[in-house]
């Protein structure tokens, strides 16, 4: 593609050299750098611009910088002078691509908790009813024809704009995308056109990153901004009409439906008398829920093998974005009568002697009482939660996290979660400081806390794993290792087992004996 097609949508840019010099590649990274590549000089942790000089050598054939070449480097390149660098990678990106969003429906989900699920049953859905579709998120990308694990909720533009052309390529109508917070403020999902944008919820996460909620609700608040000055840019031609969605029942929900309200439709769902799409009488049992949606006149009973009050606002979430998409009610619920269990969110795996385990992802206040409150509602016995704190992370949160398990559980375990380069005991103290006196126990070691955990169960039991939920490792200071909470449970439960069996088998053995060798009355006494 040539350099005058890549440039087209930048605003305020000011060209030279030879812009019908073809672009091969484009790319942030200097050492990515090939000929015929566009490097584009971010300023982020290390500023892009020192090392202009190297992509030149390297075969670079445009630069995208925040300042004018010297004389001696426009000789040698095309350059593109731009206010922000940031903001024209996403541009770029999304001209050398083609600009895939535009060709396919995307939902856009943001939020604290929930984000996963949600994208996981929008896509579910969008299969059901298109046939094929995209997801982009935590646990997975899926380009309509491969899956591959994902290293970041939002992938960094160029790869985000790169994935969204093989959805193209490969016949998907739809995307369900996880938005982060960090993705937006990064301006990762930048030139990204949305259809959809979903927000769940916010609640205290993030803090070490953008100090204040208020930074955080703003961040949030990016995804709808984009939208409006998308709809207001767009031509009539394009028929491009984005709706929000967002759930009414969240403060900061309301706050989002007062500023946006008049600049861009907006679709509720909550529990309130005023949601579009409103939910009532909820029923669950541990094979799933049922509930009532009332929506655009009509009542549907939705019925989902997820349990939990949080899920039924994710599932809510998800039938009033693919509504929003253009998707007939009656065919998402339909669609969700076969939900798939998302991993490591509320995943049910295993159970012996009459106990059960489940491993949640739960690792803000807010997301882990949810979690023990949806397990209370199913009346154990016990409820025995494991959880712990990140380390490097919101250190604000770590006694917060501690009084919600105190108070939604009947036994906790303290134990490490991924302490990165900070002291696990330090942080176990940190979380037992809200504790106030409950009942509980600290095992640093994560497989022992367990196993512990386990082992304490009874029949009526029911043992929450919380905190990393899909995660496949634990990181340390100077290590990362193989850890699967839901591995380790499955384990144990098969150890527990085994072992109840043995005992079992002991004791008829030794019942036997007893008969065995047990003095027979003679017949004349």
């Amino acid at each position: 593609m040539k350099i005058k097609e890549i440039i087209t949508n930048l605003d305020n840019a000011i060209a030279s050299g030879n812009l019908d010099a073809v672009v091969e590649y484009v790319t942030s990274d200097s050492r990515e750098v090939k000929p015929g590549s566009a490097f584009v000089a971010v300023k982020g942790s290390v500023d892009g611009a020192k090392f202009i000089d190297q992509a030149i050598e390297q075969g670079a054939v445009l630069i995208v910088a925040e300042r004018a070449a010297s004389p001696e480097q426009e000789s040698k390149v095309a350059w593109v002078h731009v206010k922000n660098s940031t903001i024209a990678l996403a541009s770029v990106a999304d001209s050398f691509y083609g600009n895939p969003s535009a060709a396919l429906k995307i939902i856009g989900v943001t939020g604290t908790n929930g984000k996963t699920t949600s994208t996981y049953l929008i896509h579910h859905v969008m299969k059901d009813i298109w046939r094929r579709a995209g997801l982009i998120g935590t646990i997975k990308f899926d380009n309509g024809a491969d899956e591959y694990v994902a290293t970041h909720t939002t992938p960094a533009a160029v790869a985000l704009h790169g994935l969204l052309r093989e959805m193209v390529d490969n016949s998907c109508r739809g995307v369900a995308m996880e938005v982060s917070s960090h993705g937006l403020e990064q301006k990762r999902v930048g030139s990204v056109r949305f259809d959809v944008g979903v927000f769940s919820n916010l609640s205290q996460d993030h803090l070490d990153y953008h100090l204040t909620m208020q930074a955080y609700f703003e961040a949030k608040m990016e995804l709808f901004e984009m939208m409006i000055a998308a709809k207001e840019t767009a031509t009539p031609e394009e028929k491009y009409k984005p709706v929000a969605v967002v759930n009414l029942d969240d403060l900061y929900g309301k706050k989002i439906v007062k500023a946006i309200g008049d600049r861009l439709p907006v679709w509720t769902y909550g529990m309130g008398a005023h949601s579009d799409f409103k939910i009532s009488s909820i029923r669950q049992t541990f094979k799933g829920t049922s509930f009532q949606l009332d929506a655009r006149g009509k009542s549907y009973l939705v019925k989902v093998p997820l349990i939990g009050k949080f899920n039924v606002y994710n599932v809510v979430s998800s039938i009033t974005a693919c509504a929003a998409a253009g998707m007939k009610i009656r065919d998402i619920v339909k669609a969700l009568e076969e939900a798939p269990q998302v991993p490591g969110r509320m995943e049910n795996v295993g159970n012996v002697n009459g106990m059960s385990v489940f491993v949640d992802y739960a690792h803000t206040p807010d997301a882990l009482a949810n979690a023990c409150s949806t397990l209370k509602e199913l009346e154990p016995r016990n409820l025995i939660t494991v959880f712990g704190c990140g380390g490097d992370r919101d250190n604000l949160k770590r006694p917060l996290m501690g009084e919600a398990a105190a108070q939604n559980s009947d036994f906790c375990i303290v134990t490490s979660d991924n302490p990165r380069s900070e002291d696990p005991g330090k942080i176990m103290k940190m979380v037992e400081a809200g504790m106030k006196g409950k009942k509980y126990q600290a095992i640093t070691d994560r497989a022992e806390a367990i196993e512990a955990a386990v082992k304490i169960g009874r029949s009526g039991d029911l043992v929450l794993i919380a905190g990393k939920g899909h995660e496949t490792y634990q990181v340390f200071a100077n290590e990362t290792i193989d850890f699967d909470d839901r591995a380790v449970a499955r384990r144990v439960l098969s150890e527990h087992r085994v072992d109840d069996l043995k005992q079992r088998m002991a004791q008829v053995k030794e019942k036997e004996k007893e008969q065995e060798f047990k003095p027979r009355r003679r017949e004349d006494e």
